[in-house]
């Protein structure tokens, strides 16, 4: 049933009861109440996008078990309720991009057991608590870019063991824990584009269990020193882990190479750390071997003088 762009600032009455698809889109619907989908069993997809929601009672969905396909995109949420989706066993597809999200709270999402994508892109979302996406076993897509995130915690993916693409690209995030990514045990594609990463972690990488991952890094301000040579060297050593865009990772420092890609300067940055190193212990051998000559010299001095002034009184008797 397609209602979209009639300004709508309820849901309709007059749904008839075996509707499987109802496209609400493009209306002034603020609030979703106890009874706005009653006897809507059949119900399959619910399109309900640009609208102006910002309130959804904990039993507006009741009625929708069969429900598959759940489009809250470019609404005003600021929370997701676990009591929300209580009765969405069925949903296979959750889309809540472009909200005012800032925090997934623990167990927020427990009771969509049979959810296979969730988007939760463009929102503002800050923190995630461990244990936000538990009871999401079947979640094979999970779409976080474009929010605030900065720092990657163990525990945020736990149990999302079918997961194969995870998107965190255009956040804020320098730090990534170890054991972030341990979980993940099907993943195939990884975005970290446009974050703030300067250096990583190699155990991060070398974590991801899986038969296949593929690597997006491109567009962070990487520092290039012998140290992040050594480690993307040892990702590409690895037979299961794929960078797809190494040739377009640049660094943005040392001022000296900002803007070079990382590939054109990669075998030169410990080749210039060896022969610092080397210029380094040359310059303390140097030092240490005349010190050496200078204190034998001296101690030769000493022992001469030492010798004259006991030969000096015998020379006078004689005379």
């Amino acid at each position: 049933m397609d209602c979209r762009g009639h300004r709508l600032t309820y849901v309709p009455r007059n749904i008839p009861d075996n509707t499987q698809m109802l496209d609400l889109r493009q209306n002034n619907l603020s609030k979703l109440m106890a009874n706005s989908f009653d006897a809507l069993w059949s119900m399959k997809i619910l399109l309900l996008s640009d609208n102006y929601i910002d309130s959804i009672h904990s039993k507006a969905f009741e009625p929708l078990g069969f429900l598959k396909r759940l489009d809250l995109s470019n609404n005003h949420l600021r929370q997701l309720s676990h009591d929300f989706f209580i009765h969405l066993v069925s949903l296979r597809e959750l889309n809540v991009s472009f909200n005012w999200l800032t925090s997934l709270r623990f167990k927020s999402l427990q009771h969509l057991e049979s959810l296979d994508k969730l988007d939760l892109s463009y929102n503002r979302l800050i923190s995630i608590e461990r244990g936000a996406f538990q009871g999401l076993s079947k979640l094979c897509y999970l779409f976080l870019q474009c929010n605030r995130l900065e720092v990657i915690h163990e525990g945020y993916f736990f149990m999302l063991l079918n997961l194969e693409v995870l998107n965190l690209a255009n956040n804020n995030i320098s730090i990534i824990d170890v054991e972030a990514f341990t979980p993940l045990h099907s993943l195939n594609l990884l975005i970290l584009s446009q974050n703030h990463l300067s250096h990583l972690n190699f155990k991060t990488f070398l974590n991801i269990h899986t038969l296949s991952t593929h690597l997006l890094l491109s567009r962070n301000p990487w520092t290039c020193d012998c140290e992040l040579q050594r480690v993307f060297g040892k990702i590409m050593s690895v037979r299961h882990l794929h960078m797809d865009d190494y040739e377009n990772i640049s660094c943005s420092s040392p001022w000296q190479l900002v803007g070079y890609p990382l590939m054109s300067v990669d075998t030169q940055l410990c080749m210039a750390e060896t022969a610092t190193v080397l210029v380094i212990t040359i310059t303390v051998v140097v030092t240490v071997m005349a010190a050496i000559v200078m204190a034998e010299r001296k101690r030769k001095k000493d022992q001469e003088k030492s010798w004259s002034e006991l030969d000096g009184p015998f020379d006078s008797q004689e005379k």
